[in-house]
């Protein structure tokens, strides 16, 4: 099983068996989980994209030599879309980026991974985020031609903290009066949508994403939990996203209504997602959270709520001639 030539044979089975080496390495080394690809943000960014700028897609399959099935890497390259958003503009992303996973012992396919990468991305800007504690893909980049990118990395940079907490010692949250916790099986995937546009506006996203998310596992709508307000309206959300073989869950994403925020209300709902995470049986409690001190307040409510840092983005680039 090598390339995926064709965008449509990236489907369900391929995703699976990308979660299943994730699910390893995050049992073995957490700590170099790249961004996006962890169990939960391969079903998130795979469920809600795939519709929209799956014909941008390329990905590789190395899998072991032992016959078991599984992979001993995988890499995903994104290419250039552009995408309408809900205020009527376009996300457009002009450059290529490799999300990637290999598993501890074979390193040795990095070098692979790379070439393979500048042969999908070739004439474009190339965009890589390794953590800084993965010392063997820090050592190879120089090599293939990437410098750490000054801005990205830098104070008022988009780089993310890969986070995490035991699941005990959980605070119960306290909403203000007329609020209550509901979930994606009590609203329905309608209103569970509409609480994400309301939270991160302008978004991409449409009803026909949010289904994709829900039809990927390992969603469950008893594990995306939101807060509503009196009136009805629905306030906060975050997906939950609980792996039973590494016992963790994660949060993807997290968002308030931009009329509700500083309120709690976002705490409130990750102390009743890590209640309802550790009750699904999970130990341990995962998020990438925004890392910049320039933008101190997202980071804050994270650290807020208990979670320490494990390693940090550290994104290089190679731009093209």
């Amino acid at each position: 099983m090598g390339d995926v030539d064709s965008p449509q044979e990236f489907g369900a089975q391929q995703l699976r068996l990308m979660q299943g080496l994730a699910q390893e390495v995050t049992v073995l080394r957490p700590e170099i989980l790249v961004g996006g690809g962890t169990v939960g943000e391969l079903a998130w960014n795979f469920g809600k994209d795939r519709a929209a700028i799956g014909h941008t897609w390329r990905i590789r399959l190395w899998p072991r030599a032992d016959g078991s099935g599984r992979l001993d890497a995988w890499a995903w390259a994104q290419l250039p879309f552009s995408v309408a958003r809900t205020d009527g503009a376009a996300a457009t992303v002009n450059s290529a980026n490799l999300t990637w996973q290999v598993h501890p012992g074979r390193s040795d396919l990095l070098d692979e991974i790379l070439v393979w990468y500048a042969e999908q991305a070739a004439g474009l800007d190339r965009c890589i985020i390794p953590q800084d504690a993965d010392a063997e893909m820090l050592a190879r980049l120089p090599a293939h031609g990437y410098v750490l990118d000054e801005e990205e990395a830098g104070d008022g940079g988009d780089w993310h903290l890969w986070s995490g907490r035991p699941l005990a010692n959980l605070s119960y949250p306290i909403l203000p009066p007329g609020f209550r916790f509901r979930s994606a099986a009590d609203v329905g995937p309608e209103a569970a949508t509409r609480a994400h546009l309301d939270a991160w506006y302008p978004s991409s996203l449409q009803a026909t994403a949010m289904a994709g998310v829900q039809a990927t596992w390992p969603y469950r709508a008893d594990l995306h939990v939101l807060i509503e307000a009196p009136d009805g309206t629905l306030v906060a959300t975050a997906i939950t996203w609980f792996d039973p073989v590494s016992r963790t869950a994660e949060f993807e994403p997290v968002g308030t209504h931009r009329a509700y925020r500083r309120q709690g209300l976002a705490a409130a709902l990750m102390w009743h997602g890590m209640h309802k995470a550790r009750a699904a049986g999970a130990d341990t409690m995962l998020v990438a959270c925004v890392g910049s001190s320039a933008r101190r307040a997202a980071r804050d409510l994270y650290f807020g709520v208990g979670f320490t840092p494990m390693s940090r983005d550290v994104p290089h680039v190679k731009h093209a001639p």
